[in-house]
């Protein structure tokens, strides 16, 4: 690096250097000013160059150099220090929640290996449970419900498989209806939710396994109270209906349209099998639309950037689902990220039925069936 100086003549390094130049007549003119480039290692300032002054050859070095610190402005330092300690803090408290909600959701041993068990296979599979626990709800609210006080027993109303594949392809969720007549290990042929009633999540597990050929791998479950606190925490869900619904054993009373539910109505609607021909498959139908869109508005930016309806939902959500030992809080999040993009269906029907002693049952379609679970078991996309 260098740069230019003016000087004396005479001043200046080579030819210049000596005596003063002397014209013929033996005056001495008037000096002029030699434009020389010198070089340095710093730049020079205008007083410099102004009184013509000689630069050291050897500049200071640059504080960097010689371990000096730069100076920096106290607010700056400030403002990096609160950051450091707000991401801290933020760092702590999610765990800290993450660890509390874990210890709120009710664990049990639920899937035990045994003879004949399928395999693993390609994916991750779901046995979803809606029980008839009033765990959560005021007397009054049952009396709204119709839902009976101090029922003894397990029931469940609700039963669906979901398949999350391997391979980044889009879930499915398949309804078994409770009326479905099934061989039950250690019991005869009976409704599946017979399964429930008389083993509890586990035989249930056990005889969805049996059936289906696909092993299950996690399993939740959460009962009448903790779906409408669950609703009533998310601020209702949206659920449009065709034709008016109007029935008295559930609760149901609803126009033709489409309505904001809160946690009771939701609760009717999704126990309501009178108001259709369909009887139980219409209302399976409905729980998969109903269930699909009560995760997609707990997943909104409308509840997780509220605080407030983030905790109330969480918490009340954790207290009150019941899954597998090994099931944790990162699989409950795939699960409800998993579950509003699902490809939906009934499992296929072949014929209903009376049987003795058990009442109207329904018979699959076994080949079909089949075929469906087969390709789950294989993450290909299933037939509707």
């Amino acid at each position: 690096m260098g740069m230019w100086r003016e000087g004396l003549p005479g001043e200046g390094t080579g030819r210049d250097r000596g005596e003063a130049w002397r014209s013929p007549g033996g005056e001495v003119p008037r000096p002029t000013v030699v434009v020389e480039w010198v070089r340095q290692q710093t730049a020079p300032t205008w007083a410099d160059l102004s009184a013509g002054n000689e630069w050291p050859d050897k500049p200071s070095p640059p504080p960097w150099v010689t371990g000096q610190r730069r100076p920096v402005r106290r607010w700056v330092r400030r403002i990096i220090r609160v950051t450091e300690v707000t991401l801290a803090v933020l760092i702590a408290i999610l765990i800290a929640v993450a660890l509390f909600v874990e210890f709120r959701i009710n664990h049990s041993a639920v899937f035990t290996d045994y003879p004949g068990r399928p395999a693993a296979s390609g994916g991750v599979n779901w046995l979803i449970v809606g029980s008839d626990s009033r765990q959560g709800l005021t007397r009054q609210q049952e009396n709204q419900l119709v839902i009976g006080h101090d029922v003894s027993g397990m029931r469940s109303d609700t039963m669906m498989v979901l398949h999350i594949p391997d391979n980044g392809g889009r879930p499915t969720l398949v309804s078994l209806p409770r009326d479905s007549y099934v061989p039950i290990p250690g019991h005869r042929r009976n409704k599946l939710n017979a399964a429930f009633s008389s083993g509890g999540p586990s035989l249930l597990a056990r005889t969805v396994q049996n059936v289906t050929g696909l092993r299950i791998t996690h399993y939740a479950e959460i009962g009448f109270g903790g779906l409408v606190r669950v609703v009533n925490a998310v601020g209702g869900v949206r659920i449009c209906v065709s034709r008016k619904l109007d029935d008295k054993k559930s609760g149901t009373h609803l126009s033709a349209g489409c309505h904001m539910l809160n946690g009771e109505q939701s609760l009717a609607f999704v126990r309501d099998r009178h108001s259709f021909r369909g009887g139980d498959l219409q209302r399976e139908h409905d729980q998969r639309v109903f269930l699909e869109a009560l995760l997609r508005k707990a997943t909104s930016p409308a509840v997780y950037l509220n605080p407030v309806a983030a905790a109330t939902t969480t918490l009340d959500a954790s207290g009150l689902l019941h899954v597998d030992n090994g099931t944790h809080l990162w699989d409950l999040y795939r699960l409800a990220t998993a579950l509003p993009n699902a490809r939906t269906m009934n499992v296929p029907i072949g014929r209903d039925g009376t049987v003795p002693r058990v009442g109207d049952v329904l018979y699959w379609n076994e080949a079909k069936a089949h075929a469906l679970f087969t390709a789950l078991a294989n993450d290909r996309q299933a037939a509707p």
